[in-house]
């Protein structure tokens, strides 16, 4: 269906600073910090960091608590991308600082912190401290005013805690090279950093050790991947080399934020051969009218990713395929809106998701003339919202009467390779079966409701056990 996903995203630029502010005061008569506790807001690449932020503070001696109200240190990693986004951060940190107990420290950090991190804390005086990127690995020692253990730390290629789902999200890279005029990541996230392919083929293996049966790769941009290194196409060696943890107990890889202009031989090759690696293509395409898309100082047009998917599903009929696009673009025609109107027909995505542009200062879209009047873009995100969704619902019914492998995630829920964690719909297992979350069974749809589907388990068909 046209769920919510994350937002359409491109890429980063000048390094990251840290931007404490009024940290609490403490006295010889303080309780030292025992408990701490994060929410997580915006796209999965903010997961990984949470999971990272977590690790160090493991490591610096505290325990996570079950809610804010419990935690003596309450961590909000914040999401910056678009307005919208910008709001829900700012309200999240307010309904926490409500929330947190006396005593309790509040911190922010993530890509509102990093973005407009003096300017937050000003604002934002129920925060004790708001930290950018370059001190998210040593919070304990900016807030808790404790060295952190074993010396400075790059949030990048700190160790992650075991995985508490079958799945777990895998960052291969930070930053971005590429300048799409509406994005304002560049402003914060830096040049793509890739990292060592032994670093992550290290932390997928502690992952799989600790129980992800399946990785999802993530980066802004992730076909990219080596190429800031001297070594463009290292994605695919890279999925060979993962590929290989199949023997310690690996399932699945799956890949996403695909610009499409990278989805050709060998990666798309590479991703089609390998066992473990998903047919499942999150292009980040953004809209179809290739005026516009230069207007956005994007690649292509709604034939040239015709053509990407159409010669996909003459290799593989069962891959899917995930993008979101931009609404209201300054300069969008009716013309232009008809045309990616057109394209999702045609294209039959598995999954779309659609938002409203959003003037990102400092950015060329900003300052661009063309603005679409907000009653416009309104009912354009409802007319695409709609198609979407019989497309989608379309291809869910299509699978009814189907056999297909779930994973299961948790007791009577899993996903196929169509569904991303988090992100798309899921497959309810009816009946008294339950599995342990990672086993792979085999099971017949039989029916599909909304975005998710329901699927009775084949007797004695439990294809892959946990563990």
């Amino acid at each position: 269906m046209t769920t919510p996903t994350h937002p359409p995203e491109t890429t980063p630029t000048h390094p990251p600073e840290t931007t404490p502010t009024h940290p609490p005061e403490t006295t010889p008569t303080d309780p030292p910090a025992t408990s701490y506790f994060i929410e997580t807001l915006g796209c999965p690449k903010n997961a990984v960091d949470s999971d990272k932020v977590a690790a160090t503070l493991l490591a610096d001696g505290l325990q996570p608590a079950e809610s804010a109200g419990e935690a003596d240190l309450v961590v909000v990693n914040t999401c910056a991308f678009v307005e919208a986004a910008r709001t829900e951060s700012i309200e999240t940190v307010l309904a926490l600082a409500q929330a947190r107990r006396p005593g309790a420290r509040l911190v922010v950090t993530g890509c509102l912190a990093e973005r407009h991190g003096a300017e937050l804390a000003a604002a934002l005086p129920e925060a004790d401290a708001v930290v950018g990127f370059a001190g998210e690995g040593s919070i304990s020692q900016v807030v808790l005013r404790r060295p952190p253990r074993g010396g400075p730390r790059d949030l990048l290629e700190l160790p992650r805690p075991a995985p508490s789902a079958p799945w777990a999200y895998v960052k291969v890279a930070e930053g971005c090279d590429r300048t799409c005029a509406f994005c304002a990541i560049p402003s914060f996230r830096g040049k793509q950093r890739s990292r060592r392919p032994e670093s992550i083929e290290a932390e997928a293996r502690a992952l799989v050790a600790g129980g992800a049966r399946e990785l999802v790769l993530v980066a802004q941009d992730l076909a990219w991947y080596g190429r800031d290194a001297g070594e463009p196409g290292a994605l695919s060696p890279l999925l060979r080399d993962l590929d290989r943890l199949s023997e310690d107990g690996l399932l699945r890889l799956r890949l996403l934020y695909l610009y499409p202009s990278q989805v050709r031989d060998p990666l798309v090759a590479t991703m089609l051969e390998l066992p473990t690696v998903v047919p499942y293509f999150d292009l980040s395409l953004q809209h179809a009218a290739p005026g516009l898309l230069r207007r956005m100082q994007r690649w292509g047009s709604g034939e040239r990713f015709a053509s990407i998917i159409d010669g996909i599903r003459a290799q593989e009929p069962a891959a899917a395929f995930r993008s979101s696009f931009i609404v209201g673009f300054p300069g969008e025609t009716e013309d232009d809106h008809e045309e990616l109107a057109g394209f999702l027909e045609d294209a039959g995505l598995d999954w779309a998701g659609f938002f409203p542009f959003s003037a990102e200062e400092g950015t060329p879209a900003a300052t661009m003339e063309g603005a679409v009047p907000a009653e416009v873009v309104a009912e354009r995100l409802r007319e695409l919202g709609e198609t979407q969704d019989r497309i989608t619902q379309a291809g869910r019914d299509a699978l009814v009467g189907e056999t297909v492998e779930v994973m299961v995630d948790r007791g009577d829920e899993g996903r196929t390779h169509r569904e991303a964690p988090e992100i798309d719909g899921v497959v309810r297992l009816s009946g008294r079966h339950r599995f342990d979350p990672g086993t792979v069974v085999e099971a017949e749809v039989t029916a599909a409701i909304g975005p998710d589907l329901v699927a009775v388990p084949r007797r004695g068909r439990r294809l892959r056990p946990a563990g």
